[in-house]
């Protein structure tokens, strides 16, 4: 519910659980009032005291009154050049030279439903579900006028912003930095939580104190990263999984971003997030808008669990789409770990062969099968089928797995390319590549501009060709570099900065098409594993391969990091072979089964290879997945216990919206001598039922509260609790 006072001129917004306020003040000046548990109605203003502070300035409306100064106003959206030497949320060079940007309220709007944006991925509403706030603020020096959107999701305590920049003046104007979203706090005592990380160890959580200063998380690696993550929290100290007050800010782009917290002079808190501005510059002509991506934002103030659990509910039904968003994904199987480039047809389907023998649904054939691809030196950008290993193309080979009762997917990544390449030879100016320098190759290969049209022509044709060429129902989507050199002779030298934001519109330009084109299709995002997975993507592609990383320990600590904003629906998870080909180290196959179900639950190897007896148990895994898969997908989601700390056990929950069923996993951790004996306490069950576990009935309020004692196993050991409201 969103509520104008024109009495005080504050615009509240209401979620179930939240309220978010703002107040146009005398100056003109949008100012922030409050974010946190709801409230009842009124005016929230009167934490910011006016006093004179030195060092801080006054703006000219302020006359001689000394205290009043930008610097210590909290902002809607924080200006710069004027005063405020905090975090801009926006910056831009006028056609003097000029950085100042200065914006006062014009206008504002209520209307049912949700805003769209062109050309972005964004939240949507699904049936009269949302509201939508629209406010004017304008620059009147240098006419820039600023529209910020708000969608308001009240059920699920979301609220979504985005920021549309328009150049209403005569001259044009260079965008050097357009925030998404910027929240102040009257408090500095908080906590940052962001998702740090490298390849192959994505999305760990990281939790520090707030100190003065700049608090950042960030990429500028052209795709989100797998080192950081466009996903922040801010919490109280005393924050837990189950207790306390936290916000959650998750960015839905997939290119460079920028996370800042700021702790200031005053113990005040501010929070900005959006497009990184490195390398970023964007020129407005007179009469043209730029529109910043959208950022969501969710307050729980009964911990972190609840925080999660609202973007899960969120993300998986108003940011993922199509058919595929909520229904159960086919159990898969991948040939990569099994063979890498030294596959032909009979070798796939003699692994299609055994799949189908114990359940499996879907052969998925990976890189190697195009151009002259036998190894990652050659043939990235020549979407045509290698014959020799393939002869009749894929729709030969598609017969032959469909003949098989099994769907047929396969593997591209079209935004690279090879220097060994027809596509290199014929359109060397294609790739990012400054004149007169010598390029940077990363996994031999260099990117393609998508920023041109040309060049996302071809893809698309490409891609087109390829999707209608045979009964192909899965794509997995790679990008297996970050971008350098990012140049595009397209351009001109005052429209470099641009790049970097162009590129991802045409990755989701050509998305978007193949979303609507070929809407039954499930297409899988993947950057080397988990270097993409963000909300941006999510719009486009319903699950995102969580990581390269298939070892299911390591993968223990990644699906949970990823769970803090991310449901599992979107987590793509696998059983791979052991000794795995990262760590080594050799897990349980049901250990392993167990890992992968609490995501869309796939295999990793070659089936021929594993032993009578671990054959036999495949099909009770696929059987219990299926079993399970709507709990798991639709269910609600608790973290019991953290794999980065040192403890008998990790375990993880799914309980079903009414209470009625859950499913409680548990993995223990590395084996000591004398062991300490784990007690498992479960979460979101109904103390006052009755529930059988695993055959044995106990009280709601015993399992949440006395707990379940776990047998002493073996280290990478899994047990699991099937329990039922009787």
């Amino acid at each position: 519910m969103i509520c104008y006072n024109n009495t005080n001129n504050t615009i509240t917004i209401h979620t179930k659980n939240s309220t978010y306020q703002m107040k146009i003040d005398s100056k003109g000046v949008l100012l922030h009032t409050y974010y946190g548990p709801r409230v009842r109605s009124g005016d929230f203003s009167n934490w910011i005291l006016q006093e004179d502070r030195g060092f801080s300035p006054q703006p000219s409306e302020a006359g001689l009154d000394r205290t009043y100064s930008l610097d210590t106003q909290p902002q809607e959206y924080s200006s710069s050049g004027v005063g405020d030497f905090r975090i801009p949320s926006i910056e831009a060079t006028s056609l003097d030279g000029s950085y100042t940007v200065d914006l006062r309220y014009v206008s504002h709007s209520i209307e049912d439903g949700k805003y769209t944006l062109d050309g972005l991925p964004s939240f949507y509403d699904n049936g009269g579900e949302w509201e939508t706030l629209r406010v004017l603020l304008k620059d009147t020096c240098t006419n820039l006028t600023v529209e910020l959107l708000y969608g308001v999701f009240a059920e699920c305590d979301l609220i979504t912003r985005a920021v549309k920049v328009s150049n209403s003046g005569t001259n044009p104007v260079s965008l050097e930095r357009v925030m998404s979203t910027c929240v102040d706090f009257p408090s500095g005592t908080f906590h940052t939580i962001t998702l740090g990380g490298a390849y192959g160890r994505e999305r760990e959580p990281v939790r520090m104190p707030l100190t003065q200063g700049i608090h950042t998380a960030q990429s500028i690696r052209g795709s989100s990263s797998h080192q950081q993550n466009p996903f922040t929290i801010l919490c109280s100290p005393d924050t837990t999984e189950d207790s306390g007050d936290c916000w959650g800010f998750a960015l839905v782009y997939s290119g460079n971003f920028l996370a800042q917290t700021e702790y200031t002079q005053f113990h005040e808190t501010r929070f900005v997030m959006g497009i990184h501005p490195f390398h970023f510059s964007w020129k407005l002509k007179a009469g043209e808008t730029f529109c910043a991506p959208e950022a969501a934002m969710v307050f729980s103030n009964s911990g972190l669990s609840t925080l999660s659990q609202r973007f899960h509910k969120a993300i998986r039904l108003n940011l993922c789409r199509g058919q595929w968003k909520d229904a159960r994904r086919p159990i898969l199987i991948n040939n990569w770990e099994a063979t890498y480039f030294a596959f032909d047809a009979d070798k796939i389907v003699s692994i299609a062969e055994k799949a189908s023998k114990v359940g499996v649904e879907m052969m998925v054939m990976d890189d190697g099968w195009f151009g002259e691809r036998n190894d990652d030196f050659r043939g990235l950008g020549d979407w045509d089928v290698n014959e020799k290993k393939l002869p009749g193309g894929l729709s030969a080979l598609a017969e032959r797995i469909e003949a098989l009762g099994m769907k047929f997917g396969l593997w591209v990544e079209p935004e690279m390319v090879n220097e060994d390449s027809k596509l290199y030879r014929l359109h060397p100016d294609w790739a990012f590549k400054i004149p007169g320098r010598e390029g940077t190759r990363s996994r031999h290969q260099l990117v393609l501009d998508l920023s041109r049209k040309e060049v996302r022509d071809y893809i698309l044709t490409n891609l087109r060709n390829t999707l209608s060429s045979a009964h192909i129902s899965y794509v997995k989507w790679d990008m297996n570099r970050s971008l350098t050199d990012v140049f595009s002779l397209s351009l001109p030298s005052d429209q470099q900065g641009e790049v970097y934001h162009r590129y991802v519109l045409g990755v989701y330009e050509i998305l978007e098409a193949l979303h609507q084109e070929f809407p039954h299709i499930l297409i899988e995002g993947c950057s080397g594993g988990g270097g993409r997975f963000d909300c941006g993507m999510l719009h486009y592609t319903p699950q995102i391969w969580c990581s390269d990383n298939t070892d299911a320990i390591e993968r223990l600590r990644i699906q949970y990091g990823t769970s803090f904003c991310y449901p599992c629906s979107t987590m793509g998870a696998h059983v791979s072979a052991v000794p795995n080909g990262m760590t080594r180290r050799c897990v349980p196959l049901h250990t392993r089964g167990v890992v992968a179900e609490a995501g869309t639950f796939g295999y990793e190897l070659d089936l021929n290879e594993l032993s009578e007896e671990e054959l036999a148990e495949v099909p009770q895994q696929i059987a219990h997945f299926k079993k399970n898969w709507e709990l798991v997908t639709k269910g609600t989601y608790y973290r019991l216990g953290n794999p980065f700390e040192e403890a008998p056990f990790y375990g993880w929950m799914h309980v079903s919206e009414d209470q009625t069923r859950a499913l409680a996993s548990v993995v223990t951790g590395v084996g000591h001598a004398n062991p300490i004996r784990g007690i498992l306490r479960m979460k979101g069950l109904d103390p006052n039922r009755d529930y059988k576990v695993n055959g044995t009935v106990y009280g709601g309020d015993v399992l949440l509260h006395v707990g379940i004692s776990l047998p002493i196993l073996d280290e990478y050991r899994a047990v699991q609790f099937e329990i039922e409201a009787v």
